[in-house]
């Protein structure tokens, strides 16, 4: 069997702060294969960012430290390459397209010198073919007059344009990998359906792998081939679309399904809760960190953390003890209560626990 592009192997990432140390990213392991597109899903502060920041070795140091793992990228362990190493695979072989492009692209240089800026750099291209090649980048990812828009500023280009010079600085060296950090926060929806498949139209082009990360299952449904579910700075689920979707494994990750809202279920569409808050990720007590909201919970769960387990395949893996109980169960079923969104106020009986 071919290696895989890229093998996270037991990577932990933590903080230093004033409460404390955070354990943001702990012990996680996941493959991409080339031409994958794999999908990092969890709530805020789950970890799914500092996953990818620590991928790249961007993680701020201090307060920040890679303490332990292995990122395996084309044969070569990444956290092991000096700078001059690293800076080589940052912006050429491995993109990244960050959360929010007015904070990432410079104010005060043109568009077309950003996007031209890792040809020159990594290619070592004139900036004449560099601009060059800028301009083709702009028309590929459908900004009209592409010639003359190399000359604007960021603030010259709407929300979803900027998104898109993300997109075409990403693929200006034809990375093998491309990161996506939430690229469509604050895109209205119809932007975001856009830009998603415009990314993955280029990278299936280009054959690069995607690694996709986000807080809404719903913008991955046709989008992602495997799915990874990160809850408290852990992977606790993982495997296809189809698998996350229609058999879920993890009862966080049945939860984020009840969540989501649906259209083929009327104008009274019932989402389902998940009761409380994430823990805090100072000194995470030992047993699985979902147990506090989790309504399968027994005495093992507490002292006992589950490790991946292969459930119905052996890609689709769950960390819980109790998965095989799942099978069938729906998020109403084992979160037990629903609330009409068109109900002005929630029941008590959903106020979130301290």
């Amino acid at each position: 069997m071919t290696a895989p592009l890229l093998q996270v192997r037991n990577l932990t990432t933590r903080f230093r702060t004033e409460r404390g140390t955070v354990t943001a990213v702990d012990q996680l392991s996941l493959d991409v294969a080339a031409g994958e597109t794999v999908a990092i899903v969890g709530e805020s502060g789950s970890g799914k960012s500092v996953t990818a920041l620590s991928i790249l070795r961007l993680i701020p140091n201090p307060p920040g430290r890679i303490e332990s793992g292995e990122v395996i990228f084309e044969g070569r362990d990444l956290l092991k390459l000096d700078d001059t190493g690293i800076q080589a695979i940052r912006g050429n072989k491995i993109a990244m397209i960050f959360q929010e492009p007015m904070s990432s692209l410079n104010p005060a240089l043109t568009v077309g010198l950003q996007v031209g800026e890792p040809i020159n750099l990594h290619r070592r291209a004139s900036w004449a073919t560099a601009l060059e090649k800028a301009k083709e980048l702009i028309g590929r990812v459908r900004i009209a007059d592409a010639a003359s828009r190399l000359s604007s500023y960021p603030h010259q280009y709407s929300g979803g344009m900027r998104q898109r010079v993300m997109i075409a600085m990403a693929l200006a060296c034809e990375p093998r990998l491309v990161i996506a950090d939430e690229p469509t926060t604050a895109l209205d929806v119809t932007v975001q359906a856009q830009i998603l498949d415009l990314l993955k139209e280029l990278t299936r082009e280009t054959g690069a792998a995607l690694i996709l990360i986000t807080h809404d299952l719903g913008v991955i449904a046709g989008h992602a081939d495997r799915v990874c579910v990160m809850y408290a700075g852990k992977l606790v689920e993982t495997g296809t679309v189809d698998e996350i979707f229609y058999s879920p494994r993890m009862p966080y990750a049945l939860g984020l399904l009840g969540s989501l809202p649906r259209l083929d279920q009327g104008n009274r569409q019932r989402l389902t809760p998940i009761v409380g808050a994430p823990p805090s990720l100072v000194n995470l007590p030992p047993g699985c960190p979902f147990t506090p909201r989790c309504p399968l919970a027994q005495d093992i769960c507490e002292t006992d953390e589950p490790e991946l387990t292969a459930t119905d395949s052996e890609l689709h893996r769950s960390a819980c003890h109790f998965h095989g109980q799942l099978e069938g169960v729906s998020a109403v079923q084992l979160f037990g209560t629903t609330w009409a969104d068109t109900d002005i106020v929630a029941p008590v009986d959903l106020e979130v626990q301290p």
